[in-house]
């Protein structure tokens, strides 16, 4: 059971990561806590030059509308290791699987389409964080 407990503790973890993580997109986008996001992410749409002020207010907008759903899809990652996965409700590993293969099918793939290497990094380091709990007590 000691093995299961870890990896289990290591996606709550994973999951309590995601909230935090989408707390900081939504509420301090604009921050130069986030500057290691921006100055990677920005140069792939507008060059070297400056956001254009239309633009920075649509990222500041887009940041903390997709930063509440990040760290809402965290909570429910919470929840789900908490209490199913803890239990080893089989759905609850079935959802947890479908629900980060669609994530990251569909955002690597629109990622790689704009060819935005920081995301693709960023996506992938938290897909195998957290597939591979998953994977270790399947």
């Amino acid at each position: 059971m000691k093995y299961f407990d870890f990896w289990q503790r290591w996606l709550l973890v994973v999951s309590w990561i995601i909230v935090l993580f989408g707390l900081a997109m939504a509420l301090l986008n604009t921050t130069p806590i986030f500057d290691l996001m921006n100055d990677r992410v920005n140069p792939v749409f507008w060059g070297d030059g400056p956001v254009p002020h239309a633009s920075a207010l649509f990222m500041q907008w887009i940041y903390g509308v997709l930063g509440a759903t990040v760290a809402g899809w965290g909570v429910f990652m919470v929840f789900i290791t908490r209490f199913p996965f803890h239990r080893q409700e089989r759905w609850a590993r079935d959802a947890m699987v479908v629900g980060l293969l669609l994530w990251y099918v569909v955002d690597m793939s629109i990622t790689l389409y704009f060819k935005v290497a920081f995301n693709a990094a960023l996506n992938t380091t938290l897909f195998i964080m957290g597939m591979l709990p998953i994977v270790m007590t399947w």
